[in-house]
């Protein structure tokens, strides 16, 4: 097992996945309306190579998306974090979180503690956020966390045929606003 960071906020605990996190990953794959804007709902067999390919990257890159786990109850939140595959336009933090916390502030909660870890771990210099112009809950998300529309960007294939904007800010403007 790869040991890496586990970060902490006031409901959440940011760590890499276990095994154990992969029943609720493949439940959150496979709903159609969670996965609308996240290349659409997986079958569970292409849920295990998705999650294995972000449990992977900590190997072989260095980061990857955190299984964000509610401290009060255990459950398995969503996953959130930092993610650049190959090709990918730039230093990205992503998110995902399960239906059933959506609408609690835990994508907000975990993103910001995610901003923080690329900046001041990993010592980007740039974040961005990769999101299609009608997925408003995360354009909304992307807004709140100071981030600005920088127009369209593309992604590498197979997933160069969606119509993606890059949000994003400088570590310098993330700072900036971090305090208010």
């Amino acid at each position: 097992m790869v040991s890496g960071p586990i970060l902490f906020t006031d409901r959440l605990i940011l760590r890499l996945p276990e095994p154990a996190d992969f029943e609720a990953y493949a439940a959150f794959a496979a709903d159609g309306e969670t996965m609308a804007h996240l290349g659409g709902a997986m079958p569970r067999a292409v849920a295990w190579r998705d999650f294995s390919v972000r449990a992977g990257a900590w190997m072989t890159r260095g980061f990857s998306m955190f299984s964000v786990i509610e401290r009060e109850s255990g459950a398995w939140v969503g996953r959130i974090g930092p993610w650049q595959p190959e090709g990918w336009p730039g230093t990205e933090v992503g998110w995902g979180v399960a239906s059933g916390f959506a609408g609690k502030g835990y994508a907000h909660e975990a993103a910001v503690a995610a901003i923080d870890f690329a900046f001041d771990s990993l010592g980007w210099s740039d974040v961005i956020h990769t999101i299609a112009p009608d997925n408003i809950r995360s354009i909304q998300l992307a807004e709140r966390l100071g981030s600005a529309n920088r127009g369209p960007t593309r992604l590498p294939a197979p997933l160069d045929g969606y119509r993606v904007d890059a949000w994003g800010q400088s570590a310098a403007e993330w700072r900036a606003h971090r305090g208010r």
